[in-house]
C-alpha cells in the first residue's frame, strides 16, 4: 500500500513538471525603484528670460533659486512652510511672521512688510547698512515671490546694486502675508557662490564667487539678526576672474547667517552686492 501511494505521488510530480514546462515556467516580477528630487515651489515669474529675474547687466543665475535645501524655519502645527529657502530678514521663522500677522493686521505696525520693494530697500539700508541704496529700480513679482532690483541715484545716474529675492511668508490669504528676503540673484559681473546656499558653516570659511570690473575692492561680512559675526576687508580685484577670501565666524547664535559680499567706490561706496544664506554648524 505504501509502495502504491509512493508510485502515485511520483506520477503526479512528473505530470506537474511536464505541464509547467509546456507553459514556459513561472516568473517572479522584480520590484522597481524610483528617485525623486526636491523642487522649488517659488512659482513662475511673470516676465524675464530665466528663473531668477533679469536686470540690465545681463542674464543672471540665482544662488537661491537653484537651492533645494530646506529652510531652518518651522511652521506652526498644521501650517506647511510655503517654500524651501533660508529665512534671512526681517523674520527669523514662519512662526515669527505669523505672530506679526496677528499683531499687525489689519493696518497695524510696519505695514511696509507687505510691499516687496519697500522690504528690499529696507533690507539693504537697515540690515546690511548700505545707506546709499534708496530706491527700487525694477520689480518682477508673482503672488509667491519677487525679484526686486535696488539701487541709487547719484549725479544724475541711476545704478542697480543688486537684485533681491523675496518670498511670501506666514499664513492665510496671499495679500496679508509679509515678504521675506531669502537671497540675491547672481550676475555675470558679481556673484557669491561659496559657501553653498543653505549649507552649515563654522570656524573659518571660504567665501567666493566671480567678479568683472576695474579696481574693485571686495568686502565680505557675515550677519545674523543679533549682529555681525564675521568680517573681511578687503580683497582687490580687477578683470573678470574668480575671487575668494577667508572669513572667520565668531559668536554665532542659532538661526540663519547672511553672508554679504560688496564692492564699489567709483560712484558710490557700495555699487554691487550679493548675498547667500547659510546655517551655523556645530
Amino acid at each position: 500500500m505504501h509502495r502504491n501511494h509512493g508510485a502515485a505521488m511520483t506520477l503526479m510530480v512528473m505530470t506537474l513538471t511536464v505541464l509547467l514546462a509546456a507553459c514556459g515556467g513561472a516568473t517572479t516580477p522584480t520590484p522597481s525603484t524610483s528617485r525623486s528630487s526636491a523642487t522649488n515651489s517659488s512659482g513662475t515669474q511673470s516676465s524675464g528670460t530665466q528663473s531668477s529675474g533679469t536686470q540690465s547687466s545681463g542674464t543672471q543665475s540665482s544662488s537661491t533659486a537653484s537651492s533645494t535645501s530646506p529652510t531652518s524655519a518651522s511652521a506652526s502645527p498644521g501650517v506647511r512652510a510655503p517654500f524651501a529657502y533660508v529665512l534671512l530678514w526681517p523674520f527669523a521663522s514662519v512662526a515669527a511672521a505669523q505672530k506679526w500677522q496677528r499683531e499687525a493686521l489689519p493696518g497695524g505696525h510696519q505695514p511696509w512688510r507687505l510691499d516687496a520693494g519697500t522690504t528690499a530697500v529696507a533690507f539693504s539700508r537697515q540690515y546690511l547698512g548700505f545707506g546709499e541704496i534708496n530706491r527700487v529700480v525694477r520689480t518682477r513679482a508673482t503672488a509667491a515671490d519677487a525679484h526686486v532690483s535696488v539701487g541709487y541715484r547719484i549725479e544724475g545716474q541711476t545704478g542697480t546694486v543688486a537684485v533681491v529675492h523675496l518670498v511670501r511668508i506666514g499664513s492665510g490669504p496671499t495679500a496679508g502675508r509679509p515678504w521675506e528676503v531669502v537671497g540675491t540673484d547672481d550676475t555675470p559681473s558679481f556673484s557669491l557662490t561659496r559657501p553653498p546656499y543653505g549649507s552649515s558653516v563654522s570656524g573659518t570659511i571660504t567665501a567666493g564667487g566671480r567678479i568683472a570690473g576695474v579696481d574693485e575692492s571686495i568686502r565680505v561680512t557675515a550677519r545674523q539678526l543679533t549682529g555681525v559675526v564675521g568680517s573681511y576687508c578687503c580683497r582687490p580685484a580687477g578683470a573678470a576672474a574668480p575671487w575668494s577670501v577667508p572669513l572667520r565666524l565668531t559668536s554665532t547664535h542659532p538661526g540663519p547667517i547672511t553672508i554679504v559680499a560688496s564692492t564699489g567706490g567709483h560712484l558710490a561706496a557700495v555699487e554691487r552686492f550679493a548675498i547667500t544664506g547659510v546655517h551655523p554648524g556645530q
